[in-house]
């Protein structure tokens, strides 16, 4: 009985210091979190989202639609919401968090 008294207290001390540990790495990296959403764009959260149908071809103002961008905008602003977009939706972004990726892309260069 006094074993299992003294195993559940370690167990709560533990945690105790684990949640320590992880509210002082978030504190820490805050403002890099805070800049990293700051850099997204608006639409890439659903602020800018175009929720029209499409029509069978697309048309200029629809484009502009989906990138978030004014139809009269220039090629400069275009190219840049184009590809913030292509970057956010390719399926490779996230690899370098991933170790296991590295594998398997390496095994089917081969």
């Amino acid at each position: 009985m006094a074993s299992s008294m003294v195993a559940a207290g370690l167990a709560l001390a533990a945690a105790g210091f684990a949640g320590r540990y992880a509210m002082q790495a978030m504190k820490q990296m805050e403002p890099q979190m805070k800049q990293a959403l700051q850099s997204f764009p608006k639409n890439a959260f659903g602020g800018g989202y175009y929720r029209g149908g499409f029509e069978p071809k697309m048309t200029k103002r629809e484009a502009a639609l989906v990138l978030g961008v004014s139809p009269t905008a220039s090629k400069n602003k275009i190219r840049e919401a184009h590809r913030k977009l292509m970057v956010l939706n390719h399926p490779d972004r996230d690899e370098a968090t991933c170790g296991c990726c590295h594998v398997e892309v390496s095994k089917s260069v081969e």
